[in-house]
């Protein structure tokens, strides 16, 4: 089989010999990309040259300008992130009534809030730092590498090789190509049909051309024009994107000097996700409330039993015990442990931890067809002429287009087409071989099409160009008739609709040295040659993993620029029911609400360009969907950065990975199915917790507050408050280990912070009646519930630990379904059983034990428990009744009944 070893070529710019000075100018780095300095200016203030530096100037240089990263993206240390998670809302409400504590000198209380908030943020940033650990050892596995130019010592030849992108220092040579990020700051040495994305620093949503031309000059002094600096063709930025052609610079700036390093400090945090604002939106709600709480506390006991600031400490403790301070903890352990979990078992890295939960979400994925649903190694079929009978010629002209590209363009990797058709070429490498390539536009998702020019053998003075691609992009370039266009299309369809991937090659001559050297080839007045036709192979995981996912609840919409024809072959013989086909011409007729509403029953997207594929992703979205998408090219990034999840396969572009959220060990639809169900288990836990936690401590506020105003003195005391607080907030920590129901996993784990509030009111509710009966028991058991204070104190304490041992069981996902298979013999208790049992131990024996006086708890009568047990046994039957009806209910709103 043929392969190519790409030499360096493209428009080169003669820089004479090696400028390279003995040393690093002192100046700013900056001043080697200034506008108007030549080439020449540029390596001599780099003190390089077009060789590169050397291996040790270049480990001079890294030591003193240090390695090419952001100075804001290197890992935190622990005292940082200890000091920021003192910023978190919840803590900050913490900290606020500890010093209201301290101010009305309750020192217990305010020394349990501070104990509150050291527990908080020490696990918090404990588990931050883990994380940030595991995602730096992950990103590891998909760092991206830059092609450099280096050489041993001074006389020896330049090598070019991979190095990490860390590495990379001022003065070194680079080779970019389609899909590279630029890895810093540089000045263009030669090009090829260079054009970047720089979105990131200017907001152009269209590629830039480049070039290394010479400097740009006015029209009537011969002055050199020195433009706005990101309009400068000559530089590339770190930040912008390869689209299109190669090129070969020197580096001027890296790290913190480079120019988008200055807009990442400028622009701050990225926008938070929908499940960062989902969180928030419920944290604040709480903040409200528990600000509200303390003066509503003094008002009433103030008003009904005139007491005075001797409530406060009571109020506050109130209030604390509203808030769920181990949230942050909780969230970022679950999120961590699933990311750690996918990386080590199925290659999966989670570079965003929120993108996990989004995942988890996700019911909608979008795919490309190559590679995904079908191999990526195409194999020709046939090659036709104009008749629609074999024709080798048409074959041999599509693989020297192939071939030349991959010489001139100086490619990362060849495309898998051009792979194809060299392998079908394999015998012609003599005929092949006797073309010389001039100049070469490598494949183009936007054109669709790839055009090589060449000196063709005995024809001196011509150049021939040849082209191929879409038979709806070629077509429109050839001399033809309407009716031979419509003919040759009709051919170029009805080998799509067999499930083929169709190109079409035309050819033209042209005189040699017609057009100014840099500009783009004419493609007009074409000779159509034929077509060549290519067959796909299913992967075989491809419909298991597809089962799977549309088990979990994720429709499958494929994105495609092929025929529709093939990508609806392969959905078919995969199994996926295709609800409708889209094409892109019938696309461009549609408005924004139009298809939103369309894209909802369509299946397949084809002829899509990256333009269409971010419509469609959008569409989606605004019909109230959340979205994943999987792609690996650069035509893939505009809709990858708007989907709400990102993934990519670790040989993606590396534009590509370097933006996705998740990225895969391979390009696998099984991967994407363990991404979704790791994705559930967190969200599932989170929400479970939030439930849980916000419904207990609602009801536990509700009957406290009432009680307080019945009862001649205070019912619990501030300090055992916060200690019956710190219990169940170190029991809520195994809600991060718990295991979901199997129910849990094939539904989306959507937050929604109104399905969450009716759960917290109901059940909330509930909790604050059983209280209240707990209130009635005491009387009973105690004869009255002025006689004994601490007793009172003692039977309410542990009253509130078992209930909330009792929601904990019997409203987790996880836990009730182990109970049923301990019932049946099956597995043993799960972390949160475990937890409720030791929380639920901690309210029966605290009381009694030597800590128990300190605390203003002593040992209550047998009778009590009695009475507890048939209180708890009611509670239990009323939290599973008011559980099953939740469940009908959500089950109705789901399916719109």
């Amino acid at each position: 089989m043929l392969r190519a070893v790409p030499p360096a070529a493209g428009a080169d710019v003669d820089l004479g010999g090696d400028a390279a000075d003995p040393g690093f100018p002192c100046g700013p780095r900056q001043d080697a990309a200034a506008p108007a300095a030549s080439l020449h200016e540029v390596f001599r203030r780099l003190g390089s040259g077009p060789r590169g530096l050397t291996e040790v100037q270049a480990g001079e240089r890294l030591a003193r300008f240090g390695e090419n990263v952001i100075p804001d993206a290197q890992d935190p240390s622990r005292l940082r992130l200890f000091a920021r998670s003192l910023r978190d809302p919840f803590t900050a409400v913490l900290l606020c009534l500890g010093l209201v504590s301290a101010a009305v000198l309750a020192w217990g209380t305010a020394s349990v809030i501070l104990l509150l908030v050291a527990v908080s943020c020490v696990l918090r940033a404990s588990g931050e730092h883990r994380a940030d650990r595991s995602t730096a050892e992950l990103r590891r596995l998909v760092a991206t590498t830059v092609t450099v130019q280096r050489r041993v010592d001074e006389d020896t030849a330049p090598a070019v090789r991979e190095i990490p992108v860390e590495e990379l220092v001022p003065g070194d040579v680079v080779r970019l190509g389609p899909g590279d990020l630029v890895p810093a700051d540089v000045r263009l040495l030669r090009s090829a049909g260079f054009t970047v994305h720089q979105a990131a620093l200017t907001g152009e949503s269209a590629p830039v051309e480049k070039s290394a031309g010479e400097d740009p000059r006015d029209g009537d002094g011969g002055v050199p024009h020195a433009p706005p600096l990101f309009q400068d063709p000559r530089l590339c930025f770190q930040g912008s994107s390869v689209a299109s052609g190669s090129a070969t610079a020197v580096v001027t700036a890296t790290g913190g000097d480079t120019r988008f390093a200055a807009a990442h400090r400028r622009t701050g945090k990225p926008p938070t996700t929908t499940f960062e604002r989902s969180v928030q939106g419920v944290s604040w709600i709480l903040i409200r409330f528990a600000l509200l709480t303390p003066p509503l506390v003094l008002m009433a006991n103030a008003a009904l039993r005139g007491r005075g600031l001797e409530t406060l400490p009571f109020a506050v403790a109130v209030a604390v015990g509203l808030t769920p301070e181990m949230l942050p903890v909780l969230v970022t352990t679950c999120l961590a442990r699933g990311a750690a979990l996918l990386a080590r078992t199925h290659g999966v890295i989670v570079r965003r931890l929120p993108a996990l939960h989004d995942i988890g979400a996700m019911d909608v994925l979008c795919v490309d067809k190559t590679g995904t649903l079908t191999q990526d190694r195409p194999v020709v079929h046939r090659a036709l002429d104009a008749e629609g009978r074999d024709d080798p010629e048409v074959l041999r002209w599509a693989a020297a287009a192939a071939w030349w590209s991959l010489q001139l363009a100086d490619l990362p990797a060849p495309d898998a087409l051009d792979e194809a058709l060299l392998a079908a070429a394999d015998n012609e490498e003599d005929v092949l071989m006797s073309y010389d390539g001039v100049r070469a536009l490598p494949f183009d998702p936007a054109r669709r099409l790839a055009t090589v020019v060449v000196r063709t053998p005995g024809r001196l003075g011509t150049h021939t160009l040849i082209t191929k691609g879409a038979a709806e992009a070629v077509l429109p370039r050839c001399s033809l008739s309407d009716e031979e266009r419509s003919r040759l299309r009709d051919l170029a369809d009805a080998q799509a609709a067999d499930g083929l991937r169709v190109l079409a090659v035309a050819t033209a001559e042209r005189p040699a040295g017609t057009r100014p050297a840099g500009t783009r080839p004419h493609e007009r007045g074409l000779t159509f040659r034929g077509l060549v036709t290519l067959r796909d192979d299913l992967v075989p995981s491809a419909a298991e993993a597809l089962a799977e996912l549309a088990a979990q609840g994720v429709t499958v919409k494929v994105l495609t620029g092929d025929h529709p024809g093939t990508a609806v072959r392969a959905c078919r013989e995969l199994g996926v029911p295709v609800a409708g086909v889209l094409t892109a011409d019938r696309l461009d007729t549609l408005t924004d609400p139009e298809l939103t509403e369309l894209v909802r029953r369509t299946t397949v997207f084809a002829r899509c360009t990256p333009e269409h594929k971010t419509r469609v992703t959008r569409a989606l979205q605004a019909g109230g969907h959340t979205v994943g998408l999987l792609g690996d090219g650069v035509n893939d990034l505009p809709a990858l950065r708007t989907a709400d999840v990102g993934i990519a396969p670790r040989d993606a572009a590396g534009v590509t990975r370097e933006n996705a959220d998740l990225v895969l060990a391979g390009k696998d639809l099984t991967a994407i199915g363990h991404a979704v169900a790791a994705g559930r288990h967190a969200g599932g836990n989170i929400a479970t917790y939030l439930r849980i936690t916000l419904s207990s401590n609602l009801g536990n506020v509700i009957a406290m507050l009432s009680a307080g105003l019945l009862l001649p003195f205070l019912p619990m005391l501030p300090a055992q408050v916060l200690v019956q607080n710190l219990c169940f907030d170190a029991a809520q920590l195994a809600f991060a280990y718990d295991r979901p129901a199997p129910s849990a996993l094939r539904r989306p784990s959507v937050l929604d912070p109104r399905e969450l509030l009716r759960f917290i009111v109901g059940f909330g509710a509930l909790n604050a009646v059983a209280d209240l009966a707990t209130f009635g028991v005491l009387a009973f058991a105690l004869r009255g519930p002025g006689d004994d204070e601490a007793l009172f104190h003692s039977g309410w304490f542990t009253e509130n630990l078992l209930t909330q041992a009792v929601v904990m069981v019997l409203l987790s996902l996880g836990s009730l379904g182990s109970l049923g298979s301990l019932g049946r013999g099956g597995r043993r208790p799960g972390p949160v059983t475990w937890s409720a049992a030791v929380l639920a131990a901690t309210g029966l024996l605290l009381p009694a034990s030597p800590l128990g006086p300190a605390l203003g708890l002593s040992a209550l009568p047998g009778v009590y428990y009695g009475l507890l047990v048939a209180v708890l046994a009611l509670y239990a039957v009323g939290l599973l009744a008011a559980r099953t009806r939740h469940e009908r209910h959500r089950t109705r709103a789901r399916s719109g009944g």
